[in-house]
């Protein structure tokens, strides 16, 4: 088949790689236009684009596919099908209109439940035993169109939503091109999702990184491993943010009061009280540090009494 793809991030990488080696013929690839990036704000392109010019397939990168131009220049590529993986863009009705099988999505969730941008987040903090791939055949609506194939993919207990990311992303490569032969010849039948067993997985912002050690410990740990690599579980220390890279809660233990810091251990962490339960503090980072992990840290500082979540400009603890 002539295929178009539309994909932006790293986990659009492996499928848009997958079909570079297949049979199929990747005729453009479609990604969001270059942006600024790093302390320099030089503009970056993204990981989708970087794969697509060393293929020396043609990239577009239009700001939108809503007009009659940029939709004129997308049908001169004759596409059979067009792929689409976290791209970013809306796809217009014109367009999905556009290739000879139309248009299909590879989204990170098992459809209907996680159906928006952060799939993979909200299934770590929510604690959902799995997740996996849907394809899907792409309508008008929000991730809402018939489901082609769904591939499960367990959540691991311990597992970060990075470390999930990538998993799911080389899975996506497998569904999509398990399911091409039957969309080319025609013996695949979409099916509709249940919308009354829709889940939405917002966007995620900095504010949701903020930890309220009144919770369980359970929970703040699915924050601390839903927000890896970002935007990363903190809390308030030294008129600045201390950031948790890693935990490990201990369910049942009740010592001090929510925030407080009532054990230190090299092997251990750094043991913190919650509403419900320790969580040891495995990898942090002080405001303007380096992530550390907990032996590495406690060389140099003692939190040992600090409550977390407060001020705690004025409490003593260095070494």
């Amino acid at each position: 088949m002539r295929i178009i793809y539309a994909g932006t991030p790293a986990f659009a990488v492996p499928a848009l790689e997958a079909l570079i080696a297949s049979a199929h013929d990747v005729v453009a690839v479609y990604t969001q236009p270059d942006r600024p990036a790093g302390r320099g704000r030089k503009l970056k392109a993204s990981p989708v684009k970087a794969v697509a010019s060393a293929a020396g397939i043609p990239v577009m990168q239009p700001e939108t596919l809503k007009d009659a131009a940029a939709q004129a220049e997308l049908a001169a590529f004759e596409p059979d099908l067009m792929v689409v993986a976290a791209y970013g863009l809306l796809l217009p009705a014109a367009v999905l209109d556009i290739p000879k099988y139309g248009c299909i999505n590879i989204h990170a969730s098992l459809l209907p439940r996680w159906r928006g941008a952060a799939p993979i987040h909200r299934a770590v903090l929510a604690g959902d035993a799995e997740t996996g791939i849907t394809i899907m055949q792409m309508d008008e609506g929000l991730d809402t169109g018939g489901m082609l194939s769904r591939k499960v993919v367990p959540i691991g207990a311990r597992e970060t939503t990075a470390q999930l990311h990538d998993r799911l992303a080389a899975a996506g490569a497998e569904a999509l091109m398990a399911v091409l032969p039957a969309i080319e010849t025609g013996e695949l039948e979409a099916e509709a999702q249940d919308d009354a067993l829709s889940t939405y997985a917002s966007k995620l912002h900095k504010s949701e990184a903020l930890i309220d050690w009144r919770q369980p410990a359970i929970e703040i740990d699915r924050k601390v491993r839903a927000f890896d690599p970002w935007p990363v579980a903190q809390t308030p220390l030294d008129k600045g943010m201390l950031r948790i890279h890693a935990a490990e809660p201990e369910p049942g233990a009740g010592q001090g009061e929510p925030g407080e810091v009532v054990a230190e251990d090299p092997k251990r962490g750094i043991a913190v009280q919650t509403g419900d339960g320790l969580l040891w503090l495995k990898k942090l980072q002080l405001p303007g540090g380096k992530p550390l992990d907990a032996a590495t840290f406690l060389n140099g500082r003692s939190l040992l009494g600090h409550r977390l979540g407060e001020d705690s400009a004025d409490a003593t603890g260095s070494r």
